[in-house]
């Protein structure tokens, strides 16, 4: 199978997951493709286990889609900046005493609570895992993903305010969880030649250095926008922005989901408002809207199906690693809501709903398959895909219902209280 055989194989699966979603179940597209395209998994598990050699097939094309490579190397950019030009700069300059904490602090946190928690998990389940790779696995389920979710919140009708910060939270803490993983990695890698000096200036040049470079060429994209009038050449600008950006960043050892993240706000807002005609704008951001969705179709599929590839072992401890996961998201959003008295009267809102909100999604699994060989990959990978699955089938489609229930009493509250 070559590589145009190989991507049509995916496009037509994931339009099948699609059309059976649509037609029979009725979940928001991204979440029932995923459902779908897992439930097909199974069954041609099933099936290997049965009839031996049946769906070898399947599972060969999947091994040749390298998902890692795919995703953190080509899909996340794209992605990143495809969100973050939907996000008002206003609205997130608004909301950063809560976004910039959670993007950040609440990574590091979240990865040390996960990390402890997993340890204990395994011990109590008898097998033994050095800490440092409960680490490692802390780092790559703590980033969450905006996919889906900001959906969900929209319809839920909750406040502008909300959906900025789980969206501008999950924008950037991409960038700072694929940092936090890359460095335990290298500890967990080569413990020996570990230096806490050298590792948290490495940490700083990716966060400050994508931080940078990102407003740098977003900038520079801005200046080419605002010196033509094409919708054509304007829309082939952003996307060297979003993927000529991206390399360049890795290329300098910066963080890239960072700097793309960046380009994308300055695209999205100053470009939008000072360097586009009307026509050119409704062009533009027509094609990204339409790019972004389908991108996001085929990367849900590619997550259900990617069971194939994934070894399901350990079935207790990937259990526990999601009330492990969900119980330090919650811990890890309460320390930065604590730390700032401004943002304690809204917690009885965010709390459980950017609890329940934070979806785990692709990252986490492209970041767990690049893991190399070592005594527990295996069991890494199980936890991470249980987490993964529990928040895209049972946290996504029941985040609307709770963010009506909590602005419900929230308002009842308030009606009571005035």
């Amino acid at each position: 199978m070559n590589t145009f055989q190989l991507v049509s194989l995916v496009i037509f699966l994931v339009a099948v997951f699609g059309y059976v979603n649509y037609r029979f179940i009725r979940l928001p597209d991204a979440i029932g493709i995923t459902a779908v395209a897992t439930v097909a998994s199974l069954i041609s598990l099933g099936a290997q286990q049965l009839y031996p050699g049946l769906t070898d097939g399947l599972g060969d094309a999947m091994a040749r889609i390298r998902f890692p490579e795919l995703l953190l190397h080509g899909l996340l950019g794209v992605l990143l900046f495809a969100g973050s030009m939907h996000i008002r700069m206003g609205a997130i300059l608004a909301e950063k005493w809560q976004v910039i904490p959670l993007a950040t602090i609440g990574v590091v946190l979240s990865t040390m609570l996960v990390g402890a928690g997993f340890w204990l998990l395994c011990r109590a389940a008898g097998v033994s895992l050095p800490p440092v790779w409960c680490l490692v696995f802390g780092a790559l389920i703590s980033p969450t993903d905006p996919v889906a979710v900001v959906a969900i919140l929209k319809r839920a009708g909750v406040p502008e305010s909300l959906e900025t910060r789980i969206s501008g939270e999950s924008l950037f803490n991409d960038g700072t969880g694929v940092v936090v993983f890359i460095t335990l990695l290298g500890v967990a890698s080569s413990p020996d030649s570990f230096d806490l000096g050298h590792t948290l200036l490495l940490f700083l040049r990716e966060v400050l250095g994508g931080l940078a470079f990102g407003l740098g060429a977003g900038y520079a994209g801005f200046l080419l926008l605002r010196a033509v009038d094409s919708y054509a050449v304007e829309i082939m600008i952003t996307l060297a922005l979003a993927t000529a950006g991206y390399a360049a960043a890795e290329a300098l050892s910066v963080s890239a989901p960072i700097a793309v993240a960046c380009m994308g706000l300055l695209v999205g807002n100053r470009a939008k408002e000072e360097a586009m005609s009307d026509k050119t704008r409704e062009r533009l951001f027509g094609f990204w809207s339409v790019l972004d969705e389908l991108l996001n179709l085929l990367l849900f599929g590619l997550i259900g199906l990617e069971m194939l590839l994934l070894p399901l072992s350990h079935p207790g401890i990937a259990a526990g690693a999601v009330a492990v996961v969900l119980a330090a998201r919650f811990l890890s959003i309460v320390a930065p809501i604590l730390g700032t008295p401004r943002l304690r009267e809204v917690a009885r809102v965010t709390l459980p709903v950017m609890t329940w909100g934070g979806l785990r999604g692709g990252i986490s699994i492209a970041l767990a398959l690049s893991l190399p060989a070592f005594d527990g990959r295996d069991i890494l990978l199980s936890a991470t895909y249980a987490a993964v699955i529990f928040s895209i089938l049972i946290q996504a489609p029941t985040l609307g219902w709770l963010a009506k229930r909590r602005l419900d009493r929230q308002r009842k509250f308030e009606a009571h209280g005035s």
